[in-house]
């Protein structure tokens, strides 16, 4: 037999060893495929589970271990219930009876517990599985931990309702500060100079109160003192260079980190008092005496010759008294007031630790 005789048949040969290297390798490729789509599921940060249409567990991912708390073989078997809140019980049947319709679940937002008992936020998508036949014979379910969205909307309305509050605040004391002025100023070149520099000192106070972009305090300082802080909040108040308010007793440190807590405090405070207390009409009065006895700065805010009606009628809760609670709760600073008929004593008891790092 010659060479040319055995061209053809192994030119057979070869093209059968590809055709059956091209099968092996898409037999491959698609049993690749199905282990590649299993491990996206078990890898993803969502939880993955999926349940009958009972309610029991039939396959719990890895992300439902890290976001519930419960492994796979603690879950799996068990009724999807063990991780629904008490109160939100209702909310099961509800959605198996979408589910059984046919229908999809898009971002459903609600509340779970873990494994703890801790709650936490989650956005759940749920989907119908079908059997070969088209049948409903369960559901898929992926949820997806959005507590720190929430924190941060919730964050993000109490500085709008803070802001708001500012805004309103700030309204109020300069028409108090107006009102001042203008009884005691002679001409207009002297009403303007006095709002003028008033009215300075009010945005240097207000600046005290805010963080800066990168999270330190506004003014700049790694620390200040109680009396410095208590000057720049009140200098606003001033009349013809004489301060309608004295500080006396004990002037600490206060750490960079503080401040801000503090300086809304005391601007809180004064603002009560330019509105409706001694620093809200001309012969009011404000003296604050600080005395550390041992491990507690005990602050005396004492306002005389004020307002008698709102020194008698405590205002109602509003965002300021609420702004106050968080501030007082977050230094652990216990504050008792004592409304009295011709002004009001604010004491403050605040722990050493509250006051420097």
């Amino acid at each position: 037999m010659s060479i040319s005789d055995n061209q053809p048949h192994e030119g057979q040969t070869q093209l059968r060893l590809r055709q059956l290297e091209a099968d092996i390798e898409a037999a491959q490729h698609g049993h690749s495929a199905a282990d590649f789509l299993a491990a996206i599921v078990e890898s993803s940060d969502d939880a993955i589970v999926s349940k009958s249409l009972s309610g029991v567990i039939t396959t719990w991912n890895k992300g439902a271990e890290r976001l519930f708390g419960y492994t796979a073989d603690e879950a799996i078997g068990n009724p999807i219930t063990i991780v629904i809140p008490p109160d939100r019980l209702n909310e099961e049947p509800a959605i198996l009876a979408r589910i059984q319709a046919g229908e999809r679940v898009d971002h459903f937002e609600t509340i779970r517990r873990r494994k703890d008992g801790s709650l936490i936020d989650i956005s759940l998508t749920i989907s119908p599985i079908r059997d070969g036949t088209g049948k409903i014979i369960g559901a898929s379910k992926i949820a997806r931990d959005i507590s720190e969205r929430k924190r941060a909307a919730e964050r993000q309305e109490l500085l709008l309702r803070e802001m708001h509050h500012r805004v309103k605040n700030l309204f109020a004391i300069t028409g108090s500060i107006i009102t001042l002025a203008a009884r005691t100023a002679k001409t207009t070149a002297d009403l303007a100079a006095g709002m003028k520099d008033r009215l300075m000192a009010l945005s240097r106070a207000h600046e005290m109160t805010l963080p800066s972009l990168n999270g330190e305090t506004a003014t700049g300082a790694p620390e200040t003192t109680l009396f410095q802080l208590l000057s720049n909040i009140l200098a606003p108040y001033e009349r013809d260079g004489a301060n309608r308010w004295q500080l006396i007793g004990d002037d600490i440190d206060i750490s960079g980190t503080k401040i801000t807590n503090f300086a809304l405090l005391f601007h809180e405070f004064a603002t009560n008092a330019a509105k409706y207390g001694a620093l809200s009409i001309e012969e009011g009065k404000l003296e604050i005496a600080a005395t550390m006895k041992g491990e507690i700065l005990e602050i005396v805010w004492l306002e005389s010759s004020g307002s008698p009606q709102a020194a008698l009628e405590p205002r109602s809760i509003g965002f300021g008294s609420r702004l106050e609670q968080i501030i007082s709760q977050s230094l652990g600073v216990d504050i008792a007031r004592d409304w009295m008929p011709n002004g009001l004593s604010i004491r403050l008891f605040v722990p050493r630790g509250a006051i420097g790092d």
